[in-house]
This record gives structure tokens, C-alpha cells and sequence, in this order.
């Protein structure tokens, strides 16, 4: 009964038929080398064979827990930091953003979001020609009224790379009337893209239909139907406009325009809007007029458009 008793238990705490000498007792059953100690002790193919299936597992479970992270949805960023429209306005030499058109960078972005689907930067920063800064986003205003000293060769040399990479300046002469602005910005230009020179583009181009069909370009001036530009490989890239169109985005602390629009009045600063939201759109959205997906979304989001108040926000 004894020898029974020990075999017995030889079997449970071992896991196994018991080897060689039948024991005789507990304690010599846990002393001999195949009791549990000694199996736990040794590196035996038991505790291999045991220990791979874990591993196993464990190798499932990490390639599980990357895919799941794989699935989770992140989000997109296109442009600069937040991926949204920042018209960011340029500046050289000593020149500084201020004056009744200060507000006009918000006005357009705030005037971009009311109309379409595309976010934007409520508090566009400046930047200059010759900071690296000016390479992180796509788009920049270049705005004056009088003659401009030459660019320095950094700021030369900091346009060129910019429009190198794909961006879009806007030059935005805020006196037409006498053209000087205009007139140096093309000036120095010249020296930025020696290889190219304005063209006059009007309803057959991209801008003028990238969001509203535009009939002609205006802003606080009516001035010329057509806008010119540096075009690129066949894409607007320098854009020229003698309309003041910084002058019918801008508003007072109070909400309503800083600038009068002449000769016609709140019906052309409507259309300077439209100018406005096409020049962000072709930024934005690149060439995709012949991309008739598009047309219902926008037209849909043109007649909800009609529907909405007109008032801006006291500071915008």
C-alpha cells in the first residue's frame, strides 16, 4: 500500500510516470532529480515546449495591438501646421502691416469658412521675405501703395525658393490709381523669376472658377477686367492684382467696411468676397475645375450661401 501510495504521488506532483527507483516516501519522492524542483530547475524540453506557445502569443497580441493603431483614424494635415487657409501677409525691407487694411488678412479667412467647407486661420501672422517661416505655408499677400526699396539678396533669394516649392504670392497694388506699388513689385520680381514675365488671364482661368464663375476681377477698384500673373507650368503662380482687393476685405473695429468701394459700392465688395474665396480655393484645392465630382457639392453650398445673414463678427 505504501509503495502505491508513494508511486501515486510521485505521479501528481511530477506530472509524469515515475522513472527508475519506485520511491518510498514523499520526501524522497520530492528529493529525487524528476520531482517538480528538479523540472523547474533544468532547462528541459518540457518547459521549451511550454514556454512557446506564450511567445506565441505574446507575438499575436503586439501584432494585433499595431494594427488596431493602424485602424485608428488620425488627422490629415495639407498645408502648414494646421492644414487651413492663412493669408499670411508678406513684408520687406522696413515695411509693416498696419492701417485701415490691417484687418483684412481675418476678414478673408473668416469670409472663406461662412462660404465654403475649407478651415482657416482667424488670426493670420506676417512674415517676411527673407524667413524660413515663409516656406511653411503655401500662400502669402504682398500688399503696398508707393515705390518699394530694392529686395535685399536673402529676401531675393527667399521668394525664389518659395515659389520653387509651389507657392502662391498675391501682389495687391492698394493704389491702383497710381501704379507705383505695382509697378516696383514687378520690378523686383524680375529679379526673383528672371525667367518669367505677366500675362493677363481672365474667365478661361482657373481662378476665376475654382469656386464662383467670375465674370471679371474687382476689388475696392473696378479696375482692369483681367488679373495678370507669372504663370508656371501652366498655373498661376505670381498673381497680380490692381483692384486693391486688401482695401474691400478690410473692416472697422465695429464690424462694418474700413474702406469705401467705388463705383459700385456693396454689390462689388461682394464680388472682391467672391475673388477673395476663389484665389483660397485654387491655393487650397490646386486645379480641379474639369472635375465635375465637385459641381453638385458646390453648388449646393453656393445656395446655402444665399440663404445666410451677412453680418460679420464686431473683430473678425
Amino acid at each position: 500500500m505504501r509503495r502505491w501510495i508513494g508511486r501515486l504521488g510521485a505521479r501528481r506532483l511530477c506530472g509524469r510516470r515515475g522513472e527508475g527507483a519506485r520511491p518510498s516516501s514523499r520526501l524522497a519522492v520530492m528529493a529525487r532529480p524528476s520531482s517538480r524542483l528538479a523540472v523547474m530547475a533544468r532547462p528541459s524540453s518540457w518547459f521549451a515546449a511550454a514556454a512557446r506557445p506564450r511567445r506565441l502569443v505574446a507575438s499575436a497580441l503586439v501584432l494585433l495591438s499595431a494594427l488596431l493603431l493602424l485602424a485608428v483614424p488620425r488627422p490629415v494635415r495639407a498645408f502648414g501646421e494646421e492644414g487651413a487657409w492663412n493669408p499670411r501677409p508678406l513684408l520687406t525691407g522696413n515695411a509693416r502691416w498696419e492701417g485701415v487694411r490691417a484687418t483684412a488678412p481675418a476678414r478673408w479667412s473668416f469670409e472663406l469658412e461662412r462660404r465654403t467647407s475649407a478651415p482657416a486661420r482667424r488670426n493670420p501672422t506676417t512674415v517676411r521675405a527673407d524667413d524660413p517661416a515663409l516656406l511653411a505655408e503655401p500662400f502669402a499677400l504682398w500688399g503696398g501703395e508707393g515705390d518699394i526699396p530694392p529686395l535685399t539678396e536673402r529676401e531675393v533669394f527667399g521668394l525664389r525658393r518659395f515659389l520653387a516649392l509651389g507657392g502662391v504670392l498675391l501682389v495687391d497694388d492698394f493704389a491702383p490709381g497710381s501704379g507705383a506699388f505695382g509697378r516696383a513689385a514687378r520690378r523686383e520680381l524680375a529679379r526673383v523669376l528672371p525667367e518669367g514675365s505677366p500675362i493677363p488671364i481672365g474667365t478661361e482661368n482657373v481662378v476665376f472658377r475654382s469656386f464662383y464663375l467670375l465674370p471679371r476681377a474687382v476689388g475696392r477698384v473696378e479696375g482692369p477686367p483681367k488679373l495678370s500673373a507669372i504663370v508656371r507650368g501652366g498655373m498661376p503662380q505670381v498673381i497680380f492684382s490692381d483692384h486693391d482687393l486688401a482695401g474691400a476685405l478690410a473692416r472697422s473695429e465695429g464690424g462694418g467696411p474700413s474702406v469705401e468701394v467705388t463705383p459700385g459700392g456693396e454689390t462689388q465688395r461682394e464680388r472682391a468676397f467672391r475673388l477673395a474665396v476663389n484665389i483660397a480655393m485654387y491655393v487650397l484645392c490646386s486645379n480641379y475645375k474639369d472635375d465635375q465630382v465637385h459641381a453638385p457639392f458646390l453648388m449646393r453650398r453656393r445656395a446655402v450661401d444665399d440663404t445666410r445673414p451677412r453680418t460679420a463678427p464686431a473683430r473678425p
